[in-house]
């Protein structure tokens, strides 16, 4: 368990284990770049992966102030009630994690935020449903040449929009990076989360932004605001008020 040195926000980032991946170093550095996010903010992150002592992982869990859910690899279609439709290096151990550290922010009341697969993650434990493979939204993987990227159009009013444009709350449109072969139709969205952003695809419209329709802090984005040379400046504030909420209630908004 990594903990950075901070007097801030206790952060749990649930990754992936870098040393399972493909390439152990890129997976490594893939997770440090989350941490590095929140650290910029003023954070403390503790990077949790499936490895980690269970007593470990439940001392992280029951301090933590704020969770991340972070990138990898495609949840077990199980988890969502479907057969394996194009689903690929499915990590059962990890959806257990994210199981666990989701229930534990969600009885505390605690901000959540997710990545990628971490934003597909929130709408699983919330009883959505993935669509398991959409072509033309994958691109090369980091570390092996430019991102593919694509427009976003932002949703009027959504806290999402509040967040990336601060003096204009009607949204508006974003390039952002894409990584990802399965996506959220708004069919597959879970009861109590609204859509606050949208990108086509040749499936339709997808949903690529999500958020609690009860006003808790929940929000989730299908591209990597964490890869900064291939993100839009503005996502650095989605990290900021991140961090601002889980410093406590009064921060929360």
């Amino acid at each position: 368990m990594h903990v950075a040195r901070s007097a801030g926000p206790r952060i749990v980032v649930t990754v992936a284990v870098a040393a399972r991946q493909r390439e152990p170093e890129i997976a490594e550095r893939k997770n440090r770049l989350y941490a590095d996010c929140l650290t910029r903010q003023g954070a403390s992150p503790t990077l949790l992966d499936a490895t980690m002592p269970a007593a470990d992982r439940a001392t992280a869990l029951a301090a933590m102030d704020g969770l991340l859910l972070s990138g990898g690899a495609d949840l077990e279609p199980a988890r969502y009630g479907r057969p394996n439709q194009g689903s690929t290096g499915v990590e059962p151990d990890r959806d257990a994690l994210e199981a666990e550290a989701w229930a534990a922010a969600q009885a505390r009341g605690l901000p959540v935020l997710g990545v990628c697969r971490g934003f597909q993650a929130i709408n699983v434990l919330s009883d959505g449903t993935l669509l398991q493979h959409v072509d033309g939204h994958a691109g090369p993987g980091w570390g092996h040449g430019p991102a593919a990227t694509h427009p976003l159009r932002v949703a009027p009013g959504t806290r999402l929009a509040r967040v990336l444009f601060p003096t204009n709350a009607r949204g508006g449109v974003l390039q952002v990076n894409s990584y990802h072969h399965q996506a959220i139709r708004a069919a597959d969205l879970a009861p109590g989360l609204v859509a606050s952003a949208w990108a086509g695809s040749p499936a339709g419209d997808l949903v690529e932004g999500l958020e609690a329709a009860d006003g808790r802090f929940l929000i989730g984005v299908q591209c990597h605001p964490e890869r900064i040379e291939s993100t839009p400046p503005a996502f650095e504030r989605l990290f900021a008020v991140f961090v601002d909420a889980a410093r406590g209630p009064l921060s929360r908004r």
